[in-house]
């Protein structure tokens, strides 16, 4: 793994596993409120959900435009909704991809949130890099392509300037859920998977380090294990 810049600050990883989505918001939550009374370092929360249609705040009209499927289908395939505080439109979280919770303190960061979302697109762009893959942004656009398809969705929170929420980055992940929503109002068939662009199973141990490895370098924090 490269060595972090020299000015970089502590952070640590939490691995949750897959857990159901409003669990890992209330542990979001949790831990925000520890970063702001300073009981914990920033930390960069690891975990997958359970099949869940997420919809961001005062998006009204997301919910009622952009969830496709009926709430038959959606009990037929399992898949819960949830209204969130996040920034952004609807969007999907299920087994196969990697989730990243940054609870990070912006107070740090010159409250910039604008960059901070820059900053999060280019760990992915970054980490893309492994794998030949040049991602890409969209003017006026929050996320990260690789040509004309999505592989990362990216919306955040902030609550006394600490971050949560964060990034959706698709590895292995079953496109066919997008198609019961558009996705950040899109067409389901802009979405794309780190697997359906390589054409080789995802080594996700391998995925790890390197996201880590991208966090570091972007971000300029140092990373405990």
């Amino acid at each position: 793994m490269e060595q972090p810049a020299a000015n970089s600050s502590s952070a640590r990883i939490l691995e949750l596993g897959l857990v159901d989505y409003d669990r890992a918001r209330l542990i979001q939550l949790q831990l925000v409120d520890k970063r702001i009374d300073g009981r914990i370092t920033d930390t960069f929360v690891f975990v997958e959900h359970p099949p869940t249609i997420t919809v961001g705040r005062g998006t009204r009209y997301a919910r009622d435009n952009n969830i496709l499927a009926s709430e038959e289908i959606l009990r037929q395939r399992d898949v819960q909704v949830c209204e969130t505080e996040r920034g952004g439109d609807v969007t999907f979280h299920g087994p196969g991809q990697q989730v990243i919770y940054p609870i990070i303190d912006l107070e740090q960061r010159e409250r910039d949130l604008h960059r901070f979302l820059r900053d999060l697109e280019e760990v992915v762009i970054n980490f893309l890099r492994n794998y030949d893959l040049n991602g890409e942004r969209i003017s006026g656009k929050t996320g990260v392509w690789v040509s004309d398809k999505k592989i990362c969705a990216i919306g955040i929170a902030v609550k006394r300037w600490v971050s949560y929420h964060g990034l959706a980055l698709n590895l292995c992940t079953d496109l066919s859920y997008f198609n019961l929503i558009n996705p950040c109002g899109l067409p389901s068939s802009t979405v794309t998977s780190l697997e359906s662009l390589t054409g080789i199973p995802v080594d996700r141990s391998r995925v790890f380090f390197e996201l880590v490895n991208s966090l570091e370098n972007v971000l300029q924090v140092e990373i405990s294990l």
